[in-house]
């Protein structure tokens, strides 16, 4: 075989940066039911409404996307 293309079993085995060995846990705990996701236009839960604070932006021109700045100003 070639020098990178070794069995797995021929590499060090996982461990911690102290030597110990790796526990592999499950991931999250999060279950489809959980999860606000989208298929197309079809959303398991409502998106949040438009922000309207803020303060109006100057100097925006043709802006398509609106001119209201966010975040905490002044």
């Amino acid at each position: 075989m070639a020098k990178n293309n070794l069995p797995a079993s021929s590499y060090a085995k996982p461990h911690t940066m102290s030597g110990g060995d790796v526990t592999v846990s499950s991931g999250t705990s999060a279950t489809a039911g959980d999860v606000n996701m989208s298929v197309g236009n079809i959303t398991r839960t409502a998106q949040p409404g438009t922000k309207t604070s803020g303060i109006k932006m100057r100097g925006a021109g043709a802006a398509t996307k609106g001119t209201m700045c966010r975040g905490p100003m002044g």
